[in-house]
């Protein structure tokens, strides 16, 4: 009876595991495949393995400066999602449950909207006859109108948006053990604000910036839609990149390649930077 029950966990998350190795390991284990083939002048594969499509992405500076800025911009809207999500949980748990549950519908409303209208109304806003350049020329704050579409500005705002709710969520959950008597045993011992946050808030939330950084990183670095239609053609990434391998070139196994260069460049990076991050943590806080 009791190896029964030691079994049956596995067989009740056996399904959830066989549907995940079916529709998300098995296509990716073969679009990385694809990249060890060259594409053949009559538009075929070659059978035969090759590095070619590595080769030719590592001596391009083309494809270096398309993996350095998304890289970039993925940095970029991870500080930008810390700056404005810690504080903001933060305040969401120190107010009321009534207030707290409306201020999480306003901060999760971003991800109840389609990625693509939520899109395309940023770039209403944020063109040059939109209104936010209309507000600022009204304003008289300036005399023509400021580029943010097709801009790294504009990329950032919008991506910003809709990411910020998943840092929100994170550092919220280490909030949540939080022991709200050492804030006041710290402030009757005469400690400033500041102190408090430094030496007893911000070693608690840490771990939710930390998970919550890799998570926006991630996403950031991996986004299509809003880096299409924000960015442009001219300011391309890398998966603006790998859909125009696809399905412009139809060059599959460059496109391939890409995918899979940037699939392992991001939990390289996010892994050694959250060792690199928690090891500083220690030396600090300890």
């Amino acid at each position: 009876m009791k190896s029964q029950s030691n079994t049956l966990p596995y067989w009740l998350s056996s399904p959830a595991a066989l549907m995940v190795l079916a529709l998300v390991a098995v296509p990716l284990v073969m679009t990385f495949s694809l990249s060890f083939h060259a594409l053949q002048p009559g538009g075929g594969l070659d059978p035969s393995l090759t590095l070619q499509n590595y080769a030719h992405m590592v001596g391009d500076n083309y494809y270096l400066q398309i993996f350095a800025r998304t890289f970039l911009l993925a940095l970029l809207i991870t500080v930008t999602c810390i700056l404005i999500g810690a504080p903001e949980a933060y305040v969401l748990c120190r107010l009321s449950s009534r207030w707290r549950a409306v201020s999480f519908l306003i901060v999760l409303g971003p991800l109840l909207v389609s990625v693509v209208v939520r899109t395309l109304g940023w770039a209403i806003l944020l063109g040059d006859d939109g209104l936010i350049n209309k507000a600022l020329l009204a304003a008289g704050w300036i005399d023509q109108p400021v580029r943010l579409m097709y801009s790294y500005t504009g990329i950032v705002i919008a991506l910003s948006h809709v990411l910020v709710p998943y840092m929100v969520l994170s550092v919220w959950a280490s909030l949540q053990k939080l022991d709200l008597t050492t804030e006041q045993a710290a402030d009757s011992l005469g400690a400033s604000h500041f102190t408090v946050l430094r030496r007893i808030v911000l070693p608690q939330v840490t771990p939710g910036v930390l998970s919550g950084s890799m998570i926006v990183f991630a996403l950031a670095a991996s986004a299509f839609a809003t880096p299409s239609i924000i960015g442009g053609r001219r300011l391309k990434v890398v998966s603006t990149t790998i859909y125009d391998a696809f399905l412009s070139d139809m060059d599959w196994p460059m496109g391939a390649a890409l995918a899979g260069v940037l699939m392992v460049a991001v939990i390289v990076i996010s892994v050694l930077a959250n060792r690199f991050i928690e090891r500083r943590y220690k030396q600090v806080f300890a």
